[in-house]
């Protein structure tokens, strides 16, 4: 991915291009049935959409995860 591609998404999303590469690792390297690395995935998700999310939906998040109950349409509710 070239530069261009990262100045495009930060100035839609404010998001820039390190933390988006530091997302994408840990999310490569990252064990994603640890529910530790989940909570930190979740907490900097949050942070960079600025949307509050509760203990409890963290917990139904990341035991959804970790015991491969993701819904196959995203629309679905947890």
């Amino acid at each position: 991915m070239n530069d261009s591609f990262f100045n495009r998404v930060e100035k839609k999303t404010k998001v820039n291009k390190q933390t988006i590469m530091s997302l994408a690792e840990k999310l490569q390297k990252g064990n994603m049935k640890d529910k530790n690395t989940l909570m930190e995935v979740i907490d900097e998700l949050s942070t960079l959409t600025g949307r509050d999310v509760s203990n409890e939906k963290k917990e139904k998040i990341v035991n959804a995860i970790v015991n491969d109950h993701i819904p196959n349409n995203i629309d679905q509710k947890f």
